[in-house]
């Protein structure tokens, strides 16, 4: 028999999670893109998958997604995006956070907290990207592409899938970042 608990951040708790954001952005400033992505990665590799809670290793696995969206070639997620994402991931690249990972069952909850934080801000560029890797699945498997020629025809429906898809994550970044009473954390 498992346990809920839900936890409801209030106003002042997401400007205490803003304000840490905000330093680990400062501190991170002085790394590269690949460090900031390594640190990420090596949370990752620290979890214990079989002793982590449901509900961090839901996050964990919007975690993997952003490192996905910056590291797939043919994503090429354009530089203000990219930013967009690198700040996200900002948070990971600290080796002090809230809680110590290594206390069992809490210690990747604020990690978990702050994945949701920032997926939410980032819920359309991780829609698009998810879009983007299901149609080029999708085609890969239809076309069973293997010769040389495909690869130039599968480039080119890449690149309109892409800049399509992309489109449409500023249309609606833009368009939902009207609205006021949604909390920012990038």
């Amino acid at each position: 028999m498992g346990l809920r608990i839900s936890i409801n951040l209030q106003d002042e708790d997401l400007r205490h999670f803003r304000l840490i954001m905000r330093e680990a952005r400062q501190a991170s400033a002085r790394l590269q893109p690949e460090e900031i992505v390594a640190a990420a990665e090596l949370i990752l590799a620290n979890v214990d998958r079989k002793r982590v809670p449901r509900f961090v290793l839901d996050r964990l696995t919007k975690l993997e997604i952003m490192i996905r969206m910056l590291t797939d070639h043919e994503w090429r997620l354009p530089q203000k995006d990219t930013v967009r994402v690198l700040n996200a991931l900002a948070y990971f690249s600290e080796p002090e956070d809230l809680i110590p990972d290594h206390v069992p069952g809490l210690g990747f909850l604020d990690d978990a907290i702050m994945i949701e934080l920032v997926v939410r801000e980032l819920r359309h560029e991780i829609d698009a990207y998810e879009d983007f890797c299901d149609f080029r699945l999708n085609h890969d498997r239809r076309k069973g592409i293997k010769s040389k020629t495909s690869d130039i025809t599968r480039d080119s429906w890449l690149d309109g899938r892409r800049e399509a898809l992309q489109a449409r994550m500023r249309r609606r970044r833009s368009k939902s970042s009207a609205d006021a009473n949604t909390p920012k954390i990038l």
